[in-house]
This record gives C-alpha cells, sequence and structure tokens, in this order.
C-alpha cells in the first residue's frame, strides 16, 4: 500500500516540476547529433568515421591474409605427411583471394627441413643411423623373438 502511494505521489509532483525530474533534463542536455558530442563539426565526424571504416577494412585484409598463410602452412603438413585434406583451410586459402604462399621465414625453415630429410634418406644418413643403433637391444630383441617363435612352433608340431 505504501509503495502505491509512493508511486503515485512522485508522478503527480513530476507533473508539476517541482523537483524529482532531474533525469529527464539530464537527458535534455545531451546533444542528440553524435558529431556535436565528440567535439567536431559534421564534416569533421564525417571524415573521422569513413576513416574508421578504412582501418578497419585494411586490418580485416591483413588478418584474412595472415589466416591463409597459416592455412597454407597447415596444407603443406598435411601434404608432407599424408594427413587428411581440411575444407576449412582451403576455403581460407580462397577467400584470401591473391595469390597466398608461405611467408619467407616459413620457407626457409621448410626449406632446412627436406635438406634434413633428404640427409637422412640418402645411404650416408642411413649409415650414420645404423652407428647410432644400440646392438645389444636389438641382439636382446631378436632373440626374444626367436625363442617365442621356437616355443609358438614346438606347440604346434609334435615333431619337435
Amino acid at each position: 500500500m505504501a509503495f502505491l502511494m509512493k508511486s503515485m505521489l512522485s508522478n503527480q509532483v513530476k507533473n508539476l516540476g517541482l523537483g524529482g525530474g532531474g533525469e529527464e533534463s539530464k537527458e535534455e542536455s545531451t546533444p542528440s547529433d553524435p558529431a556535436a558530442a565528440a567535439g567536431m563539426t559534421r564534416e569533421e565526424y564525417e571524415e573521422y568515421q569513413k576513416q574508421m571504416v578504412e582501418e578497419k577494412m585494411e586490418r580485416d585484409a591483413a588478418f584474412a591474409q595472415k589466416k591463409a598463410e597459416r592455412a597454407c602452412l597447415r596444407v603443406h603438413l598435411r601434404e608432407k605427411y599424408r594427413l587428411p585434406k581440411s575444407e576449412l583451410d582451403e576455403n581460407q586459402i580462397q577467400m584470401a583471394g591473391d595469390d597466398v604462399g608461405l611467408p619467407e621465414d616459413l620457407q626457409k625453415m621448410v626449406a632446412e627441413d627436406q635438406v634434413e630429410e633428404e640427409d637422412k634418406d640418402s645411404i650416408l644418413g642411413q649409415l650414420q643411423n645404423i652407428q647410432n643403433m644400440d646392438m645389444d637391444a636389438i641382439k636382446e630383441k631378436a632373440q626374444a623373438t626367436f625363442t617365442e617363435m621356437k616355443q609358438a612352433a614346438e606347440q604346434k608340431c609334435s615333431m619337435m
């Protein structure tokens, strides 16, 4: 009941203009023009808005280019390791539009990896791998495999 009385009386006082209407005057004092609110003329504000839109478009284009470069790198790695292709990466490359390639520093890294892999695939690389092998572990593994095969053969063959 007190709430009802208070709301009715406050509405009547607001209508009379005897106070309590400070909120309305604050809204009226703020300018409705955004240019005036920013302290600029209309032309300055329009020029400012154009610059903002242009900068946003430039940032978006640079971001799309970076995304396409990353997608290109992922496609390259998928081809290298024979992984399934991703449509998302292909779409990002197509959205970038222009010719997208790997950045120079990534191209250098890829070239270094290819040189290392070629070295490993060569005969000299294979010989170096043989030198690095643990021969004792290989012998133990071969003996364990031989004994397992011998036991399996003895179980299957009644002559042995």
